[in-house]
């Protein structure tokens, strides 16, 4: 009888003679690693304020194979970990920094102002803008992105200076579900009160409410008059509180879109294909209102967080 074509199998830790694996878990490690990961998701959100030990480093696989190894379990692979990991209930996901300073009441008051406000805009009653601003630089956002297997994923960069950037204004229009990009060499209060001026004459019969932070040049004098003469409501979000800001969301989506794996040689080059993002989404408003989401309720569990007090 010839030779078996089967490959012969290791006969290392965990694998028994019959070729099946034996379980990389017991119960008791297994509820080890549900545990430590928990603890780490607590200190995490711990308020650095009120923190009493320093915060360990966060559980990668590569951390939790040392770890395993450390309880006398040798042999798990990164991958029977991660799908470990899955049947916990774990998954792995980027962080949301919260700002523990936000004031509950403050950021609850601002949302019963705001309820009223929606409610006109959406009857067509009154314009709703919010107002924002972000600085592209032309190098590259490297992002992540598929590539082939084995590979080097190369962007090309000019290597332009860290002063070669596209500051803008962005505007969203709640009541028309539709962003506008209006880009200036710097945001300040005269560049503001331009854009104040400009959202008039785009807007000259209708009652118009203009949300946006607490910047320095939103609160200058003469924006603040300005923005009364022009007959221009102004309603400043609560402070710390950039979760109230749907313009947030535009920044990702331009960078996903416009600068990820892509260098800009020209400044020029850079604001083309910013009008030209805008031009593509305004072109479905329910695509625009559905990724520009405005948040209306506050989650208690996350008001709990907070330190304001």
């Amino acid at each position: 009888m010839g030779a078996s074509l089967q490959y012969g199998r290791a006969s290392g830790l965990g694998v028994p003679a019959y070729g099946w694996p034996l379980p990389l878990f017991t119960p008791t490690l297994e509820q080890g690693v549900d545990q430590v990961i928990r603890d780490a998701l607590k200190q995490a959100a711990t308020p650095p304020q009120k923190r009493t030990a320093p915060p360990p480093p966060r559980w990668t696989l590569k951390r939790l194979q040392a770890w395993l190894e450390a309880q006398g379990q040798d042999g798990g692979g990164r991958e029977t970990i991660r799908q470990a990991l899955k049947r916990l209930g774990f998954s792995w996901k980027k962080a949301r920094k919260l700002l523990n300073k936000a004031d509950p009441d403050q950021r609850a008051a601002f949302l019963e102002q705001l309820q009223p406000l929606l409610v006109a805009a959406t009857r067509g009653q009154r314009a709703l803008v919010y107002i924002d601003e972000a600085h592209f630089r032309q190098d590259t956002d490297e992002g992540y992105g598929w590539s082939i297997k084995g590979e080097r994923f190369w962007v090309s960069s000019s290597s332009p200076g860290l002063g070669a950037k596209v500051s803008c204004y962005g505007v969203y229009f709640y009541h028309q579900g539709q962003v506008k990009l209006y880009p200036y060499d710097r945001a300040n209060r005269e560049t503001t009160v331009e854009l104040l001026e400009t959202l008039r004459r785009e807007l000259p019969d209708t009652p118009l409410t203009v949300l946006w932070d607490g910047a320095s040049y939103h609160r200058a004098k003469a924006v603040m008059q300005r923005a009364e003469e022009l007959q221009i409501d102004v309603l400043p979000l609560s402070a710390y509180s950039p979760d109230f800001m749907p313009v947030e969301h535009l920044w990702q989506w331009i960078r996903e879109d416009v600068t990820y794996h892509t260098c800009y040689d020209k400044r020029e080059a850079l604001v083309a294909q910013l009008e030209q993002f805008q031009q593509e989404i305004n072109a479905t408003p329910y695509a625009v209102a559905d990724r520009l989401w405005v948040k209306t309720h506050l989650d208690p569990e996350e008001e709990k967080l907070r330190v304001s007090k």
